[in-house]
């Protein structure tokens, strides 16, 4: 558990994950435009990390220029329902924040877990 806490609180990690999860496999340019206000270093030390720890893959292609595609491993899309949930929070705490400062009540229904919003839907 200390392992996969400490991974996920580096600074950028969950960001960098979550935007890989939802776009794909994306070179290098195209995620550091989407993790506004990362620096290149940055994000060239978080991808190694997360490369190390086998939850992302970079592929790489021997061209001119060279092309470096990062994204998710199989152990990186293990963390698919963490990602929602946090997803999930992230959404009903901005409209609360939103119903607090302009001072109107807000309701908001409990999420429904994934599965049995899947099934619903069959």
């Amino acid at each position: 558990m200390d392992f996969i806490l400490r991974m996920l609180m580096g600074p950028w990690t969950t960001y960098i994950l979550y935007n890989l999860r939802t776009h794909g496999p994306q070179r290098f340019g195209e995620l550091k435009r989407r993790v506004s206000g990362i620096s290149a270093k940055m994000l060239t030390e978080r991808l190694r990390t997360l490369e190390g720890a086998a939850l992302v893959k970079r592929d790489y292609e021997a061209t001119i220029p060279p092309k470096v595609t990062y994204s998710l491993t199989k152990r990186g899309g293990e963390l698919d329902e963490v990602m929602d949930r946090l997803a999930e929070i992230a959404i009903r705490w901005e409209a609360e924040d939103a119903a607090k400062r302009s001072g109107r009540p807000i309701e908001l229904k409990p999420a429904e877990p994934k599965q049995a919003a899947l099934q619903a839907a069959e």
